[in-house]
């Protein structure tokens, strides 16, 4: 961001204020994040993104006055909406922005926090009474009510092992108990944030209630770990091993003692503690796509020839809808560019550039390397051509229509 300057999105917090008092601290009730916001996708064209192959969508469904829950997966199709009642259920859909532009667009306006953290936009869809039972996220979330009326009410940080209603596919908290004067209704343009570990539940008050969730991705300290030793395993001669050159003899040859333990710890250590293996890390598993399939390489390679030619007669390349982009700056002018998983190592303008929201036209071309680069992006499905048609969610037959006719 240019300047830390109030923002509308943030109640008129700046940055630096939002970040220090409440970013992993504390809810934060904005009203009017957004003025005369208008949703980005209509609740027939949602329905119709559930009945896609591929995309991943819920419906949660609640029974009766004793909270009896069910929940199925998508893809769905226009009978599953047919029958649904009027009021108390939820059609919940991830990862929009990796399928509407206009979607992916609200995340340019989080830049107050790094792009990587960014992991998608849920959208969902609930009639009066629809909701998922107060619960309990992990992440960071910003609730954006798109359209219609939401009621947020607001339990408190929860623990790690608070019981949670057995037997769905759901962590539905067994007791939830609204603290004071954390209970509000939200409007189009409101948003409420909520810190990992808040208990929430939000219950649909009006026939469109649409609600948008900005969701923030931070891995867990079993999947880090995981993760970089079997990153850092897969660089390692299978010669380093343990060993006990001098040792003196053993009081007991069954003790494993403390000077075989210190040992095995500075083999462990020597292997892990080096910065830039952990950012060369770090900056894949940040970069990872959320969908192992997103990505579609394209069957023949591009000619760079061809690409620069395409590119000076003014059509820009687009960043793939859902791919990621960051970048490490390096100590000689060069930085890791991290696109979905992978690392390229590249001029640190180009870099910085890429991973940026700047046009990849022609005036890309004038970094060093950067056709084939870009040539290697296309193909390998991080970068596309603009499409002749845009394409468009709503299911053929409105399933809401139909609901409303049987």
């Amino acid at each position: 961001m240019p300047s830390d300057t109030p923002l509308q999105l943030l109640g008129g917090l700046t940055a630096t204020e939002f970040l220090r008092d409440y970013w992993q601290r504390k809810p934060l009730l904005i009203r009017g994040a957004y003025s005369d916001f208008e949703s980005p996708l209509a609740p027939d064209e949602l329905a119709g993104l559930a009945c896609e192959e591929g995309v991943e969508a819920r419906l949660v469904e609640e029974h009766g006055k004793a909270g009896s829950w069910q929940v199925s997966h998508g893809p769905f199709d226009e009978a599953t909406f047919v029958r649904l009642p009027e009021r108390d259920w939820t059609l919940l859909v991830q990862a929009v922005d990796h399928y509407v532009p206009d979607v992916a667009e609200l995340l340019e306006d989080f830049t107050f926090l790094p792009r990587w953290r960014l992991d998608d936009i849920m959208i969902s869809y609930a009639p009066p009474g629809g909701s998922v039972g107060p619960h309990v996220d992990q992440y960071d979330v910003f609730l954006l009510q798109a359209s219609g009326r939401r009621h947020w009410q607001l339990g408190g940080k929860v623990d790690d092992d608070a019981p949670i209603l057995a037997g769905i596919d759901l962590r539905i908290l067994e007791r939830f108990e609204v603290e004071n004067g954390q209970d509000w209704e939200l409007e189009p343009g409101d948003m409420l944030y909520l810190p990992p570990g808040w208990a929430h539940h939000g219950v649909s008050q009006s026939d469109d209630c649409m609600t948008i969730s900005v969701g923030f991705r931070a891995p867990s300290a079993d999947e880090a770990i995981t993760s970089f030793a079997d990153y850092v395993g897969e660089g390692l001669p299978a010669s380093r091993r343990y060993a006990d050159g001098g040792m003196a003899p053993p009081a007991d040859p069954s003790e494993l003692d403390d000077a075989a333990l210190e040992r095995m710890r500075q083999l462990i250590l020597s292997a892990i503690d080096d910065p830039t293996q952990l950012a060369q890390w770090f900056g894949r598993v940040m970069t990872q796509p959320k969908y192992v399939d997103q990505l579609v390489p394209n069957e023949t390679p591009t000619e760079v020839e061809d690409l620069v030619t395409e590119l000076q007669t003014g059509v820009e390349l687009e960043r793939t809808l859902g791919s990621r982009f960051a970048y490490r700056l390096q100590n000689d002018g060069q930085a890791t560019l991290f696109v979905d998983g992978d690392g390229i190592d590249c001029p640190a303008d180009l870099a910085r550039a890429l991973a940026s929201r700047v046009p990849i036209d022609t005036d890309m071309l004038t970094y060093p390397g950067s056709a084939e680069l870009l040539a290697h992006l296309l193909d390998r499905g991080s970068l596309s051509w603009p499409s002749e048609e845009e394409e468009e969610y709503g299911h053929p037959d409105d399933p809401w229509d139909a609901e409303d006719d049987a």
